[in-house]
């Protein structure tokens, strides 16, 4: 790779990491430095060097909605980013739970995706995971706006710190102060609330994977710290960087090799796909995918299968509260980049 693509899809993990909505990832960079850094581009070489088969994981359920259904953010990036990989020649295949699936399944609709490689997992049968394991083969799996669940002490102890010294004590301690015992290794929105049994555990197919497909790799997206692949960034960091009164409760414990960090999980997924494209020469494929296809299949979202804003927790097509023109700021750059 040249150094011409390096400094590209560097420039589309500059665009994806704005915080127009807030939360505080993204906007803390200014003072305390990028988390992740060269993540997008490691994973979009992994991918274009190592990848036959993909499985993505996406939904995340809003249950406070007037109608519960899953957001707009995910599906979309999620399902972008399959169809793209499929045009450089990997097979993909898009995994969700039964709560999620009509929103998912009406985003594989919007973009024309193979509804054979759409996956409805049940949680009824007690080895689900085995049961899934069985049936493929994984090179890699990605998760985009998957919630995962919360730190325990355990898992807490496991991470990876440079101080070995006194000073290593002290986030420890804040963890015991923040984080009460009914609140390990649950899943929390960005309200702090408890959303396990909205959830299902799709998160065990990241923990287990190493089980039956040792050299698979893995690759996290999110946007808020509450998502599998956030266990990659220690939790007193996440704690510091997260604008809630609940930082302590909110960072998922499940890593992954690679984790994306984006204002909106969409543009992590999306910048994502672009970067793999752009490895492997094939652009052309993004530009199918403009302004107005991109709201056309929110609307289906919407209309189809009740998606909503996971922010507002209405049933628009927007994403994470953004104007739609805010939200298509980074991919329209993107493409305006890809275009020269």
């Amino acid at each position: 790779m040249g150094n011409t693509h390096t400094e590209i899809i560097r420039e589309f993990d500059r665009l994806i990491r704005r915080d127009p909505g807030k939360r505080g990832l993204i906007s803390s960079e200014v003072h305390s430095g990028p988390l992740c850094h060269d993540h997008l581009l490691q994973s979009a070489l992994e991918l274009k060097q190592n990848a036959s088969q993909v499985v993505i994981t996406t939904g995340f359920y809003v249950p406070s909605s007037e109608i519960p259904a899953a957001e707009t953010d995910g599906p979309p990036g999620a399902i972008l980013l399959a169809l793209v990989l499929e045009a450089c020649g990997i097979n993909t295949s898009v995994v969700t739970d039964e709560l999620c699936a009509p929103v998912v399944a009406s985003t594989v609709e919007a973009f024309s995706y193979p509804t054979s490689k759409l996956n409805v997992l049940s949680m009824d049968q007690s080895e689900w995971v085995e049961s899934y394991f069985s049936r493929q083969s994984i090179s890699h799996l990605i998760s985009v706006e998957r919630v995962g669940p919360s730190h325990t002490p355990d898992s807490f102890d496991l991470q990876e710190r440079e101080s070995t010294d006194i000073c290593s004590d002290i986030p420890r301690a804040a963890f015991q102060k923040k984080v009460p015992r009914d609140h390990f290794d649950r899943c929390h929105n960005m309200r702090g609330e408890i959303i396990d049994e909205f959830t299902a555990p799709l998160h065990q197919l990241f923990e287990r994977l190493p089980e039956s497909f040792p050299e698979a790799r893995t690759i996290g997206v999110g946007d808020g710290g509450n998502e599998i692949g956030m266990g990659t960034v220690s939790w007193e960091e996440l704690d510091r960087r997260i604008d809630s009164d609940y930082s302590g409760l909110i960072p998922c414990r499940v890593a992954t090799d690679w984790n994306i960090v984006a204002g909106t999980s969409n543009w992590g997924a999306s910048a994502l796909a672009a970067a793999v494209a752009l490895l492997n020469d094939q652009t052309d494929v993004l530009f199918q995918w403009q302004r107005e296809e991109q709201l056309t299949v929110l609307e289906s979202m919407v209309r189809e299968a009740n998606a909503v804003d996971g922010v507002t927790k209405q049933r628009e097509a927007t994403v994470d509260g953004l104007p739609f023109l805010t939200y298509m700021q980074p991919w329209e750059r993107i493409l305006t980049i890809l275009a020269r």
